[in-house]
């Protein structure tokens, strides 16, 4: 479908301008007539010649600027502004092309007919499925506001969690790339000019020099081969992940991990205890919010383990004895979660474990920051001063045979 541009009078005359995308003309003419809108001018929107090209590519749309949507939304909703007006006054002060396209799309969806959980359902890039269920119970259950204000509470601490996670790995990946860098430096450029001095002397050089020098002669001759089967065993394994097998065995492989097993075990109790607690608040069905939950889990281990629990709440039983038969949750949040079961306030109940879970990976960040830190840094010190050592032996050699 095309997009077109039109113009057109309301009932109270004034003169009102917009986008609909429609398969032509008529179509434009038609939703405009339900809207009670007089059409003026209706012209197809030109299209974009660089759409196609990879160069271009579109901006994406951050959570940031989805929480800033959402909390003006929900704003908007409670003054008792009508939908096809919010979408309107938000999408002209979008900033990135891509969410306005976007949102004009949804309004011109609502005001097609659909609702609005519809109209952001077609577009799963922007919108995952926990953000169009809850607006779908919202809708629903009228407290469409009340929905959104919560679903931009929650987005703002899963981008906190993230964000925690993230600032961790930085430093040490830093260091990292420096150490590979130096020493891939020293070992092609700076170790050769040592070699030739040390052949000019002949002489039989010590068992560590010389194992220095057969390094740093193979990286010289195989430097590129050495790139060139990095980056297939990469993208090997990226294709690797990506399939079910691949990433069922690698996720069960990282919670198995000594430190960084239970950083991301942490991280996925925190997440799955919050998304499950925000749509059983907002009135989604249990069944459904679990099915959401495990595909939003980031982790298939934990995913198939809240399916199992799926299946076992359609048999009848509860959620904490197959949540407790996993092995993945701690008894601390499966005793938790069947004393919430048992006094009917799981939500909350899920709210508090995913409220002390937040703080346990802020403690956990803080410990793996302060362990990494002196083990990177005996790392890049061993590394370089290694091959400082290893050439400079064959000239103590020297002097205390001169001596």
């Amino acid at each position: 479908m095309d997009v077109y541009v039109w113009e057109g009078r309301s009932r109270k005359g004034t003169i009102e301008r917009g986008e609909i995308e429609a398969a032509n003309e008529a179509a434009v003419r038609m939703q405009l007539r339900r809207q009670q809108i007089q059409a003026l001018k209706i012209q197809a929107k030109p299209k974009d010649i660089l759409k196609g090209f990879s160069l271009f590519k579109r901006r994406k749309v951050n959570e940031k600027q989805i929480v800033i949507f959402t909390r003006q939304f929900a704003t908007m909703i409670d003054a008792g502004l009508p939908l096809v007006q919010c979408l309107e006054i938000l999408s002209s002060q979008q900033d990135n092309p891509t969410f306005k396209e976007v949102l004009l799309k949804v309004k011109g969806d609502v005001e097609a007919g659909s609702t609005f959980a519809e109209g952001l359902r077609k577009h799963p890039r922007v919108f995952n499925d926990l953000f169009c269920n809850l607006v779908a119970a919202g809708e629903t259950g009228g407290i469409l506001d009340t929905i959104l204000n919560r679903l931009a509470a929650y987005i703002e601490k899963a981008m906190n969690l993230k964000k925690k996670v993230k600032g961790a790995m930085v430093y040490p990946a830093a260091v990292l790339a420096i150490a590979l860098v130096v020493v891939g430096a020293l070992l092609i450029f700076v170790i050769p000019v040592f070699q030739k001095m040390f052949a000019d002397m002949g002489g039989t050089l010590p068992a560590f020099t010389q194992l220095v020098i057969n390094l740093s002669e193979f990286m010289q001759r195989y430097f590129l081969l050495v790139g060139a089967l990095l980056a297939i065993f990469i993208f090997a394994f990226r294709r690797y992940y990506r399939t079910e097998t691949g990433r069922a065995v690698v996720d069960d492989y990282l919670l198995r991990l000594p430190i960084f097993g239970e950083l991301i075990k942490k991280v996925a109790i925190a997440k799955f205890t919050r998304t499950l607690s925000t749509m059983l608040s907002s009135g989604v069905p249990i069944l459904e919010a679990l099915e959401i939950v495990a595909r939003t889990s980031g982790n298939k281990t934990i995913e198939k383990a809240i399916l199992k629990t799926k299946v076992s709440i359609g048999e009848g039983k509860t959620i904490a004895e197959p949540l407790g038969a996993s092995g993945i949750f701690p008894p601390m949040v499966v005793q938790m979660i069947s004393v919430g079961e048992s006094t009917g306030a799981l939500d909350s109940m899920l709210s508090k474990i995913a409220d002390f879970f937040d703080d346990e990976v802020d403690g956990a960040v803080a410990a793996l920051t302060s362990l990494l830190e002196p083990l990177l840094m005996v790392f890049l010190g061993g590394a370089i001063g290694g091959l400082v050592v290893a050439m400079y032996l064959p000239i103590f050699q020297m002097a205390s045979i001169l001596g």
